[in-house]
């Protein structure tokens, strides 16, 4: 964990003016590691003595050892964390709020990525007669996009978010296909059902979830999502976000392997889809004669 997301889950622990401080080092790390602590204080509104309870509230010996860690953070590219939404928050902070949380995430899944079972899932999938994907909820709707992905890559493939078509698509599979299962939890019952179901076929069950989960533990290849979210109070974001980039790096793994044919079919089905849009003249010659 980073200083900045150290100092974004130290928030309940802090006295309300040490709070100010710390939503100001959340929103401005950059700026306040060039500051001294005395225009930090005035940029904030307390006392110097303020800033040096923060300092050690979050772990800091000093204001010069908060700057220290605030550079390494940043030089880390770490200045994106899990940041707190409050009820005060306007516009702008909100949408800083949820990038950077996003962008965080994106980059800790991304260094946590095992590369061999990435390998192993780009390969089983190169080679499947069928590849179903299952998820509910937020998930199933990556399981949609999922499937809008595989099918252009010549790959049988669909997307159920319902749990008696999971059961009936899980045990219709065989040793030559592949089923990809995704939650952000790990832990939904009719996926894990539905995924057993898979495991008895014979068919490689990819997993993408939480380490340490019963969903985990089923899978033949599974490919981590550790993700810090309450999944129990909002609907999650940056772990949906992950997924479907996961996502596309899996798709794009399989559309190399299958090399410079399927690249040429790729192109056939950009051009079938000319005749479906709006050119840029036809479009400009639209609005015109609205105006």
């Amino acid at each position: 964990m980073n200083l900045l997301q150290h100092i974004a889950a130290s928030r309940p622990l802090l006295r309300k003016s040490e709070l100010k401080v710390a939503d100001h080092v959340l929103a401005q790390a950059a700026l306040v590691m060039h500051s001294s602590m005395a225009d930090l204080a005035r940029e904030v509104g307390v006392s110097e003595p303020t800033i040096v309870r923060f300092c050690r509230a979050i772990g800091c010996t000093g204001f010069q050892d908060l700057k220290l860690r605030l550079a390494q953070s940043l030089a880390a590219g770490a200045s994106f964390g899990q940041f707190s939404i409050s009820e005060d928050d306007n516009t702008d902070q909100l949408s800083h709020k949820i990038f950077d949380t996003t962008l965080a995430t994106l980059m800790d899944v991304r260094e946590s990525l095992d590369p061999l079972r990435m390998e192993q899932a780009i390969a089983a999938l190169s080679v499947a007669r069928r590849v179903e994907f299952y998820g509910f909820g937020a998930s199933g709707a990556v399981a949609s996009d999922a499937q809008h992905k595989f099918f252009r890559l010549q790959v049988s493939t669909a997307a159920y978010s319902d749990p008696h078509m999971q059961a009936m698509s899980a045990v219709t599979l065989g040793p030559q296909d592949v089923a990809v299962a995704i939650s952000q939890t790990g832990r939904t019952k009719d996926l894990l059902h539905s995924a057993a179901l898979v495991a008895e076929t014979g068919a490689t069950l990819i997993c993408l979830c939480p380490s340490q989960t019963p969903l985990a533990e089923l899978g033949s290849i599974h490919i981590a999502i550790d993700v810090t979210e309450d999944t129990d109070i909002y609907t999650p974001l940056s772990s949906r976000i992950a997924h479907l980039v996961v996502i596309d790096v899996l798709a794009m793994g399989m559309s190399m392997r299958r090399g410079p044919e399927l690249v040429n079919h790729l192109k056939n089905v950009k051009r079938s889809l000319r005749g479906l849009r709006l050119t840029h003249k036809a479009g400009q010659k639209a609005a015109d004669s609205q105006d």
